[in-house]
């Protein structure tokens, strides 16, 4: 390790012994973050240094320099994002060079740098911080070139440094903890971070650093060369992006550009995606297998770790045993992976999954799936959504199309496979769309701009989404039954498209939070409600366009072999839950028709509600599905 200044040389004394130790200590803790951001180990130690007693040493190195640019914009995006600017004219633009009369080393050990943060939040946070944390509003104005005078944060600026955010924002998230301490985290740089300029050749590297035993998180700057005297200091803004095409829209939100020759067709992804998908899931296919016939009377013994199924299923045909190698059902809770194993040494056993259900239950492979029935722009039964990993170019196209058009472009961003809203927005801020691909893996949707609402005395006109509770005995044949009682979620606020960020009136999952009002509506007062507020609906309409919408998604969902569909396996069955909102819709003819819109299916989904108002809930799914015994169960075939 390279002695710092004012060390002895010679035989190893107590002080370096203690920091070769401490060196091992921070590489056992840290090496692998460094090693995945590509952070040079000869630099490791002097970081160490640098952490422990928080030198912050760039000024020492780097300047700022500000500079005046007229450019004149080659095509009318370009003219019209600049209009847009929240200072028209010349814009001030800010450059970070070497100043070190030694310029800058790359394989000096001394060449890292701390970078501190000056705002870090979560998107939902963000607003009420700008609001109340004192001079941040201030102090991210100035930094985002936004003029602001007063006291008291103004409404007209709070929503300026929200929109320009994400021309500043970089994200990490937290490998460890609950699902809600690893939502991503935003922050933006210090003003000398953020004055670092983009090229697609950079001189240095950045990378966010979360440093454990302080619990306190950094950017790290290395030099990729080395640097002169006065040469400037960039950084690649699309870091790790080789595809030409996906660069430039990484890199809209600085470099606006007309998209709108491209397509924005999304066609079902051949085989060879939905392969990769299985091989990355580790889920093994089962081979053919024949249904086992059981004996009339057959007491099915039960190995299950879901406490609601222990607590609830009190069928005399089931028993339930702690030996899972006795068990004729297996009911878990956890996704099971291997079908192969199972098929060949227990083909007997039954149990509540089905091989290549994540086709259904992960977003992205749903909207995959969807345009079996609606071809490339999907069914009308599923907001149109694109995969922001896959499909970025072609969101793009679309969304400019629609910004050309005049047309309402209000979209909600998902992750993948989260539930509960966490981590989901909703914002017609394309660079912010752009922006959150950085974080985790997500989707993007239409968002329903004119939702079918329901009146809440107490509040007003609320958005709402219906579960149902969806049974699948086999595949083939296809054998689908829907639970007869449906749940009813309700926002808090009256809904209107604005406030985006106001999660009671954009969102509908209110039982997570104890602190937040929870509106229930059981199924039979909701229908009369619903028909009074609607009597030109009735709701047994209503409902065989929902039951119309679930059979074409199962139907598409195994209509191919898979891991293309889902899979064949006698022994499967499966409980899923299917979340919808309704949305008005205009006929040709001028006829408004409420169309379901299917938001997201659920594997496992919890059914505390269900057991606690029909305590026959678990005995009605199992007779159905485990024993093909209806006529005395609150369930409805719909294929």
């Amino acid at each position: 390790m390279e002695g710092y200044p004012g060390e002895r040389r010679g035989s190893p004394g107590r002080a370096e012994r203690l920091s070769e130790r401490m060196l091992d200590e921070f590489v056992a803790l840290h090496g692998p973050a460094l090693r995945a951001s590509g952070v040079p180990e000869q630099l490791w130690g002097r970081l160490l240094h640098k952490l422990e007693h928080e030198v912050f040493d760039a000024g020492d190195m780097f300047g700022i320099m500000q500079v005046e640019e007229v450019e004149e914009a080659e095509d009318e995006a370009s003219r019209e994002a600049q209009r847009k600017q929240p200072n028209p004219g010349s814009e001030l633009c800010y450059k970070v060079i070497v100043t070190s009369e030694n310029g800058v080393r790359a394989d000096d050990p001394n060449s890292i740098f701390l970078i501190d943060h000056a705002w870090t939040c979560r998107v939902e946070h963000a607003r009420k911080q700008l609001q109340q944390v004192p001079g941040l509003l201030h102090r991210m104005a100035n930094l985002m070139g936004i003029e602001f005078h007063g006291e008291v944060p103004s409404p007209e600026a709070v929503a300026l440094v929200l929109e320009e955010m994400w021309k500043f924002n970089q994200t990490y998230q937290l490998a460890h903890g609950t699902a809600e301490e690893k939502v991503p985290v935003w922050y933006v740089m210090d003003e000398f971070g953020s004055r670092i300029q983009h090229a697609d050749m950079p001189s240095f590297a950045t990378a966010p650093f979360f440093y454990m035993p302080q619990q306190v998180a950094y950017t790290l700057l290395w030099p990729l060369r080395d640097l002169d005297t006065g040469e400037e200091v960039t950084r690649d803004f699309a870091y790790g992006e080789a595809d030409p095409l996906i660069r430039k829209c990484m890199l809209l939100p600085w470099a606006p550009a007309d998209m709108l020759d491209l397509s924005s067709s999304t066609p079902e992804p051949p085989a060879k995606y939905y392969q990769a998908i299985l091989e990355e899931n580790k889920e093994k296919l089962p081979l053919a297998i024949s249904p086992v016939a059981r004996p009339q009377g057959h007491i099915f013994r039960v190995h299950s770790d879901m406490q609601q199924v222990l607590c609830h299923l009190t069928h005399p045909r089931f028993t339930f045993t702690e030996s899972e190698a006795d068990a004729d059902i297996l009911y878990h809770f956890s996704h099971f992976k291997d079908y192969r194993a199972l098929s060949q040494e227990r083909p007997q056993v039954l149990l509540n999954q089905f091989p290549c259900e994540n086709l259904l239950t992960v977003k992205d492979c749903l909207a995959s799936i969807a345009r079996r029935a609606g071809g490339p722009e999907g069914p009308p039964w599923l907001p149109r959504t694109f995969n922001l990993r896959t499909e970025l170019p072609q969101f793009v196209s679309y969304f400019q199309q629609r910004e050309r058009r005049g047309e309402d472009n209000h979209w909600i961003c998902k992750p993948w496979n989260l539930a509960r809203s966490l981590d989901t927005h909703v914002t017609n801020n394309l660079n912010s769309i752009i922006r959150h691909r950085e974080s985790t893996p997500k989707v993007v949707s239409k968002y329903i701009e004119s939702p079918v609402l329901f009146l809440r005395e107490d509040v007003g006109n609320v958005k709402f989404d219906i579960r149902y509770v969806v049974l699948l005995r086999s595949v083939k044949p296809l054998s689908l039954f829907v639970y007869d009682v449906f749940w009813l979620r309700f926002s808090n606020r009256p809904f209107e498209l604005n406030d985006l960020d106001d999660y009671k009136k954009h969102f509908t999952v209110m039982n997570y939070d104890p602190d937040v009002v929870l509106k229930q509506v059981h199924y039979d007062e909701f229908i009369p409600q619903f028909e009074k507020q609607y009597p030109e609906f009735p709701w047994s309409g209503v409902q065989a366009e929902i039951f119309k919408a679930f059979t074409e998604l199962f139907q598409v969902a195994c209509a191919k072999p898979p891991p293309m569909g889902l899979c064949d396996y006698p022994s499967s069955r499966a409980v899923y839950a299917v979340d919808l909102m309704l949305k008005w819709e205009s006929r040709p003819d001028g006829t408004r028709v409420m169309q379901p819109q299917i938001l997201e299916v659920n594997f496992n989904p919890d059914c505390e509600r269900a057991c606690r108002y029909h305590p026959t809930f678990f005995n009605d799914v199992f007779s159905t599905l485990f024993l093909d015994e209806t006529n005395d169960c609150h369930v409805t075939r719909i294929i």
